[in-house]
């Protein structure tokens, strides 16, 4: 199970990266096309749309690495005063709830993906883009944060990892 934790754990790693290239994919499709639109005078088709879509696919398949560097905002005031033990608890509770949810977003995400790909639905503007492409990025994302999830869980039950980032001594 180790070994599953840390090809989860570098999968999460791989998923930041690819979602700091989506974002800096974006900014440079958008200075592109304020400058065909200022300097060239001419209408822009696809970019607008284009940086949505790699925006929304580096939140969904960033999502794996901000949960493995616990990016997230976290109010750590009720772990702060409980014992260890609680807090393990309280770990795995919010784990596992989060876990049930992501998966459900991952399970129905697979359905509205496989049917944009079936029936090969385009966006409605005149760039006319496959619709799964993009929608590719939610179960993609949600599946790689549900395996982050699963490991999270097993490292804070095993004791291999603290829960809340907090040492057992760390107390309000």
């Amino acid at each position: 199970m180790d070994r599953f934790v840390s090809l989860i754990r570098l999968l999460s790693r791989i998923s930041g990266v690819v979602a700091v290239l989506l974002i800096l994919l974006s900014i440079v499709i958008v200075c592109q096309m304020i400058f065909q639109r200022t300097v060239l005078q001419q209408s822009t088709i696809w970019q607008t749309e284009f940086v949505i879509f790699t925006l929304i696919a580096a939140t969904f398949i960033g999502a794996p690495y901000v949960l493995l560097t616990r990016g997230h905002v976290n109010v750590d005031l009720l772990p702060l005063m409980a014992g260890h033990r609680t807090r393990v608890a309280m770990a795995l509770v919010a784990s596992g709830l989060a876990l049930v949810f992501c998966a459900i977003l991952f399970w129905s995400s697979i359905f509205w993906w496989h049917e944009a790909y079936v029936t090969n639905r385009l966006t409605s503007s005149m760039w006319r883009a496959r619709v799964w492409i993009p929608y590719l990025s939610l179960p993609v994302g949600m599946g790689l944060l549900c395996l982050q999830y699963i490991a999270d869980i097993w490292a804070i039950a095993t004791g291999r990892d603290m829960p809340f980032g907090l040492k057992p001594e760390d107390r309000l």
